[in-house]
């Protein structure tokens, strides 16, 4: 198992005060994630699926949520809605303050480029193309020159542990060195949050636990992470777990606090000493 990088420069530069205050309450800023009264219906023909009903849900800078529930419970409709790739019947979204329910396309597609790093279940790399010009993806939408978009996709590989796969296709690459370069590709352009869409349902047991230490790594440095899982194990190691049922919310636990360290599953490599809290840089 590859060893994370335990020094780190952040791949984008924040102010003193910014990274002084990552772990402090938020002191007026708006929450990360704000969802009032959320409804999705989907129509077809005459029949209409009520995939989300009135869902209010509020994520603070720092927290590090995971959102669990059966096939059919809601839970992918609201990640949808939370990542900007759909939007509500009904209700309002704002991410980082801002109301994303009348932006137009163009508009929700710089949002999700600057604010949203995606990692899904099946990596969803390029074929054909190398884990570093993978990661340079999300900064060539940016319109950032190609020396610093290297720099910066450089960095984030090595703070993944993955310095020495820069050339390695996907193909030439395991389960969980694709989740990897994925989870890197999310955090390069320094996202106010991280989605991530069942990141470990294709790994074996140990691969999941090294990705799980890069959230709690990414998380621990002030990083806003939700998570979608139906693995008990997995959300185990969240700071907050909300069960969705038939498109409701049913419960909503807290296990430790917003700017408190996430939990460590016993038995893990985190646990276990091996990812002592790498710094990964600070939080958007």
């Amino acid at each position: 198992m590859r060893r994370l990088r335990s020094r780190w420069q952040p791949v984008v530069s924040r102010a003193p005060e910014v990274r002084r205050t990552a772990h402090r309450r938020n002191g007026g800023r708006p929450p990360v994630i704000l969802v009032q009264d959320v409804s999705r219906t989907f129509e077809t023909g005459q029949i209409k699926v009520h995939a989300l009903r009135g869902v209010t849900l509020r994520v603070e800078r720092g927290d590090f949520v995971a959102i669990m529930g059966r096939s059919g419970s809601g839970k992918s409709t609201l990640m949808n809605i939370l990542g900007c790739l759909d939007f509500a019947t009904s209700g309002r979204y704002l991410i980082d303050g801002t109301d994303v329910s009348h932006m137009d396309e163009d508009a929700l597609a710089d949002l999700r480029n600057r604010k949203i790093g995606f990692v899904f279940q099946s990596f969803n790399l390029i074929p054909r193309t190398n884990a570093l010009a993978n990661v340079e993806l999300p900064l060539a939408y940016a319109g950032l020159a190609r020396a610093e978009r290297r720099r910066r996709a450089i960095a984030a590989l090595e703070s993944m542990g993955m310095g020495g796969r820069l050339d390695h296709q996907p193909s030439e690459l395991s389960g969980g060195e694709q989740q990897r370069v994925a989870v890197a590709r999310a955090i390069v352009v320094n996202p106010s949050l991280v989605l991530a869409d069942e990141p470990t349902g294709n790994l074996d047991s140990r691969a999941t636990a090294d990705v799980l230490a890069i959230f709690a790594a990414l998380n621990s440095e002030g990083r806003t992470i939700v998570l979608i899982t139906h693995e008990p194990d997995v959300a185990a190691r969240a700071k907050r777990v909300i069960r969705l049922s038939d498109g409701e919310v049913v419960q909503d636990e807290r296990l430790s606090g917003v700017h408190d360290p996430p939990p460590l599953a016993s038995g893990s490599p985190a646990a276990a000493g091996e990812h002592q809290r790498p710094r990964l840089g600070g939080p958007a």
